[in-house]
């Protein structure tokens, strides 16, 4: 496994993670398989594992914290996140002072844990000023309940330069990492927030690297959707919205190059977000031990560079030229 700093920091993150999102805590065999994903992932150097306070209404934290805290706590990096809610209170959400300071003490307990090393804000809160957030952020790095901390979905290049300007004005911690959904297929931090992260030296930690499944292969242009498949099955839809026949179109193309390469479309996936020096680490996910296996692979796999000029014109992406009110230049 190889290792990278996030961002400018000097914590080390292995190039693959394992997210619990997706985590299936229901049932006896679907939690022992679970379990031995996380120690196969675990034993194959993999030192990240993200998780949230609203994932599985915590009981993720918990069932993380139960297998982590069997190997030595300096040998692995937990992140959690805070904003969604956890009660029917008007306190319980979001990232006010109360509610952030609240909940990184609920999911230390959760996690069975005296700190969090990455702590992420899930969402923006546009009900809280963003002064108020970053100083409790701010605090509990002094407290040492968190290491560091960063942001997720929701900040754009535009409050990540905002951000910025307040931690230098009162000369807080700085912010060290964020977690956008980043793929082949959607790639909307290229235009603008990419930029900003190498500019600050923040760290990208992306999630959904295989946009929903539809990156593995599996579905096909005219086909029945595979048994047990999220298409199948998963709620909001997030997937089939993606099963259009123009990604499909081009997952089947990618598939070729992949096949060519001598790997699978996965890895290749996987591979192709790894090109880039400003992400720290790829968060998988992985529903039995067989996927985080050929997961693994990734992080030992280069693309040529014909073989990506050949992506780039399958995937047929350009920037969109914007400009940044905090800066004098434009942004490709």
């Amino acid at each position: 496994m190889n290792y990278r700093n996030v961002g400018k920091s000097g914590l080390k993150v292995s190039e693959i993670a394992v997210g619990s999102w997706m985590t299936d805590l229901v049932g006896s065999k679907k939690v022992d398989i679970a379990r031995d994903t996380i120690k196969l992932a675990y034993e194959n150097g993999i030192n990240f594992f993200d998780c949230a306070d609203a994932y599985s209404g915590g009981e993720a934290e918990k069932f993380l914290g139960r297998i982590l805290n069997e190997y030595p706590r300096h040998s692995y990096v937990v992140s959690s996140k805070v904003f969604f809610p956890t009660g029917g209170g008007a306190n319980d959400w979001g990232l006010s002072r109360k509610h952030i300071f609240e909940n990184v003490d609920r999911s230390l307990s959760n996690l069975n844990m005296d700190y969090i090393d990455l702590y992420y804000c899930h969402r923006f809160d546009n009900t809280t000023p963003m002064e108020e957030t970053l100083r409790a952020l701010n605090d509990l790095v002094s407290q040492g309940k968190i290491l560091y901390y960063g942001v997720s979905e929701e900040w754009g290049a535009a409050r990540l330069e905002e951000a910025q300007r307040i931690i230098d004005r009162y000369g807080l911690y700085p912010m060290t990492v964020v977690q956008p959904q980043y793929n082949m297929i959607d790639r909307y931090i290229e235009h603008e927030i990419m930029s900003v992260c190498e500019k600050y030296g923040i760290g990208i930690t992306p999630f959904s690297p295989l946009a929903q499944g539809l990156l593995t292969g599996k579905y096909k242009k005219g086909e029945p959707y595979p048994e047990g498949s999220r298409a199948t099955h998963q709620a909001d839809k997030q997937i089939n919205n993606l099963l259009t026949d123009e990604n499909l179109d081009r997952v089947e193309k990618l598939s070729k190059i992949a096949e060519e390469l001598g790997t699978n479309m996965s890895v290749l996936a996987l591979s192709w977000i790894l090109r880039k020096s400003i992400i720290s680490s790829v968060i998988t996910g992985a529903s039995k031990p067989s996927q985080l296996e050929n997961n693994l692979a990734a992080a030992d796999f280069k693309i040529p560079a014909d073989a990506l000029e050949e992506i780039e014109k399958i995937l047929d992406f350009k920037t969109v030229i914007m400009y940044n009110p905090y800066s004098d230049k434009k942004i490709r």
